[in-house]
């Protein structure tokens, strides 16, 4: 049993971060799902990057050259077909899981981060265009984001919830979730069928944390330095078995509704000084998904370990940890904030850009 295979033994499931035309093509990714890779992730930096290094799209772009379409138009027509086909690629882990794992997740437009009714509309408008029962549409964890969530889960779309980095973006997530749940079920509709995930970036928190400890200076500031991200995604761990496995979730369960799953997202260390798999190793466990791009997914497969729940473990130590740094000042909402901000705008770049090759 390989690495990726063993924390799917202890209930996590392990998805690629990345996505291209080539990855598919060369059978990249058939080879991964072989390992045990379980789901695909994408984000508009992803594309650029597939789109602006390879050859792989320089005939498709070519041929709409012809067709009066706009940019957009001719990225969303581009990266669909690579979505559909990874879908294709993943349905029989779909299958197999009974719709639990096998998903592959496409972002709607950063432009709509702060339009609840644009993001509404482009969420049924991607899902009808990939039209695979394992897609995830990916909408950001902004305010007006959080209210497309309810209205489209009560619908019985399924969602990939992103750029959330607070535990206060955790808990307005999996209310809605619940909520739309809730009103899919008074429609009378079976609600077995819905997934979601809600995505928590981690890396970014330890290299903003880092920066804030070193300008405090002081021993006892230094010694808080590379634990933030670890120690906020086992608070949300904890938020999430309390409100899905407790009384309140209790009369969805039985209806077949299923629990909005813990994404640990941005998990590539950016501090060499860190371990390589300091938001793997230490975060496996039930009942989560943690997506790794490349560079990460290639060293858990070569030297991770796998030690049971680990997510579960030093839940009151997590909670002092975000004490410690709350009382040098630290407001981990604050900053969860100034982060999903600096993520909406590195995403509208990238996505920029996007339109820019295909223009």
């Amino acid at each position: 049993m390989n690495p990726i295979q063993a924390a799917r033994a202890a209930g996590q499931q392990i998805w690629l971060d990345n996505l291209s035309r080539s990855l598919i093509n060369k059978g990249l990714l058939a080879r991964h799902i072989e390992n045990g890779v379980a789901g695909v992730t994408t984000n508009p930096a992803i594309f650029h990057k597939a789109i602006a290094e390879g050859q792989d799209y320089r005939p498709a772009l070519d041929a709409m050259r012809s067709e009066n379409l706009t940019a957009e138009q001719r990225y969303e027509r581009l990266v669909i077909e690579d979505v559909q086909r990874a879908c294709d690629a993943m349905r029989p882990v779909f299958d197999a899981s009974q719709g639990d794992a096998g998903y592959v997740s496409l972002e709607v437009s950063p432009a709509l981060a702060d339009d609840e009714a644009g993001t509404v509309a482009a969420a049924r408008r991607l899902a009808a265009a990939v039209a695979r029962d394992n897609l995830l549409v990916k909408i950001p964890a902004t305010a007006a984001g959080v209210r497309a969530i309810e209205t489209l889960i009560g619908e019985g779309l399924k969602l990939n919830v992103t750029l959330m980095f607070s535990l206060a973006h955790v808990d307005a997530v999996a209310g809605a979730y619940q909520r739309g749940l809730e009103r899919l079920a008074a429609s009378g509709a079976n609600i077995s069928h819905v997934r979601s995930v809600a995505s928590v970036f981690l890396s970014r928190w330890d290299s903003l944390v880092d920066t804030l400890l070193d300008d405090i200076g002081t021993p006892e500031a230094l010694a808080l330095r590379g634990k933030a991200g670890v120690a906020l995604a086992r608070q949300a761990y904890q938020r999430y078995l309390a409100r899905f496995h407790g009384a309140g979730f209790a009369a969805l369960a039985a209806r077949g509704g299923r629990p909005q799953s813990m994404l640990w997202a941005s998990t590539g260390t950016k501090n060499a000084a860190y371990s390589d798999l300091m938001y793997v190793e230490p975060l496996v466990g039930p009942e989560t998904v943690n997506t790794l791009p490349d560079a990460t997914l290639a060293a858990f497969a070569d030297h991770g370990k796998v030690s049971g729940n680990q997510v579960a473990q030093d839940a009151e130590a997590a909670a002092a940890h975000i004490a410690a740094l709350a009382a040098l000042g630290l407001d981990m909402n604050a900053l969860g904030e100034r982060l999903q901000s600096e993520g909406l705008a590195q995403f509208a770049t990238a996505f920029g850009k996007l339109l820019e090759l295909t223009a």
